[in-house]
């Protein structure tokens, strides 16, 4: 079982992906998002070749269904696949291939787009959108997480309670992952070219 949706926030153009999934490591392949180009996904049977791939292109100037359209004509396994793209502007386009695992579903919405497959209800991604839709004066990263916020029953018989958000990924932005070790009650201080 895996879902996600991308979206973009309409008052400062950021744009983010959000997925959840039963496949081990899903936020290392499937979420892509490029600042000022847009964000993607590639799901169900993942080749994390494409997301780069979908972004790419639109970075190069093509439009996202121009986008979709180039990759299901040079991709020779695409019927495995499910592609979610979203430019900066809000524009969408979509790709479920016909081999698709198990129940799959999608949903357009404004500035959003959610898909599933493996799913209990092809309904999981209208929920989605709907749940983004609704939240439209929060955090972008927020809208996303309330977007994975479905009823546990209409995921999947077997979907656990807790759902990991490591595949939560929003553009631009800046997250200070510097580290300072020192000694307890020292005073030192550093600053990002010291790096102490």
């Amino acid at each position: 079982m895996t879902f996600s949706l991308i979206g973009r926030c309409e008052k400062t153009n950021m744009v983010g992906v959000a997925i959840s999934s039963s496949s081990i490591s899903v936020a290392s392949r499937c979420p892509w998002v490029r600042a000022g180009v847009g964000a993607a996904s590639t799901q169900n049977v993942t080749d994390p070749s494409l997301g780069k791939l979908m972004l790419d292109y639109l970075e190069k100037g093509l439009e996202v269904t121009e986008v979709i359209d180039k990759i299901i004509k040079q991709e020779k396994n695409i019927e495995y696949r499910q592609l979610l793209l979203i430019d900066n502007k809000g524009n969408t386009s979509q790709h479920t291939g016909s081999k698709i695992l198990g129940i799959s579903g999608l949903e357009k919405g404004s500035n959003c787009l959610a898909a599933g497959n493996m799913l209990k209800s092809e309904m999981v991604p209208k929920a989605m959108v709907d749940n983004f839709n609704n939240n439209p004066n929060v955090h972008l990263a927020e809208r996303l997480l309330l977007a994975l916020n479905v009823q546990i029953g209409q995921i999947s018989e077997k979907a656990e309670k807790i759902f990991d958000a490591s595949g939560l990924t929003v553009l631009p932005g800046c997250i200070d992952t510097q580290t300072h070790f020192r000694e307890p009650g020292s005073t030192d201080t550093g600053d990002l070219h010291s790096g102490s």
